[in-house]
């Protein structure tokens, strides 16, 4: 198990629930705000492209094969960056997704809903994929901020072994995950709440928490992380 010393910043617990938030309220505000379109979770957006198809409704199978585009384009760029980037000295790599995140969740910020929400779920889609391609660990475990089936089962599997075993380490692990999946949660009820009161600026809130994850990765900036 890693030390607290051998933790890097961007695979610390508190950053891993600080993104949690963010992914758990843009899927509310892409769902309730945007013309019920999954920003994160890919495989809803698939499956309704697919009914779409077969219904012979092209266009609105486009407004869910649209953002499924931008997550895959989202990954790529993250891969092209971190490449690119890896070995900066001037500014670690993850900080610098992290600033397309919040320019990107801005523009969202001022796209008139109902007559942009196509282009608003492409460019939600887009940043989630880049976060989700950008922080993949927590304490060394794998984990996604912008979706919660691979942490669900991550954290059963940890109990199970618990129980197995009795080996607190695995009771320690499960917790991450469960707690990762509330927050998540708590995400999302963030966003249903501020979205009723700020409409489309509540995603400004986003913007914000990631501004503070960036500058809490401040300290990596000069060490070379992966």
């Amino acid at each position: 198990m890693l030390t607290r010393a051998e933790v890097q910043t961007s695979e610390s617990y508190i950053i891993g629930a600080m993104l949690a938030v963010v992914g758990g309220f843009l899927d509310a505000y892409s769902y309730l705000f945007r013309g019920h379109v999954f920003a994160n979770a890919q495989t809803g957006n698939i499956v309704l492209l697919g009914l779409n198809i077969e219904q012979h409704n092209y266009s609105k199978a486009f407004v869910y094969f649209a953002p499924i585009c931008a997550f895959v384009a989202g990954v790529i760029l993250v891969e092209f960056i971190k490449r690119r980037l890896k070995y900066n000295q001037k500014v670690h790599w993850r900080q610098g997704i992290v600033v397309i995140e919040i320019i990107g969740l801005l523009v969202v910020g001022f796209l008139k809903p109902g007559v942009y929400d196509t282009f608003a779920n492409i460019v939600i889609s887009f940043v989630c994929a880049m976060q989700v391609e950008t922080f993949r660990k927590i304490h060394g475990h794998p984990f996604a901020s912008t979706m919660c089936t691979g942490n669900l089962r991550s954290g059963t599997q940890a109990l199970f072994e618990f129980f197995d075993t009795k080996n607190s380490k695995y009771k320690v692990k499960a917790l991450k995950y469960y707690g990762i999946i509330f927050i998540f949660i708590l995400g999302a009820v963030l966003g249903g709440f501020l979205i009723t009161l700020m409409g489309q600026y509540s995603i400004f809130v986003c913007c914000g928490i990631l501004l503070i994850v960036c500058g809490m990765m401040f300290q990596e900036s000069f060490g070379g992380g992966n």
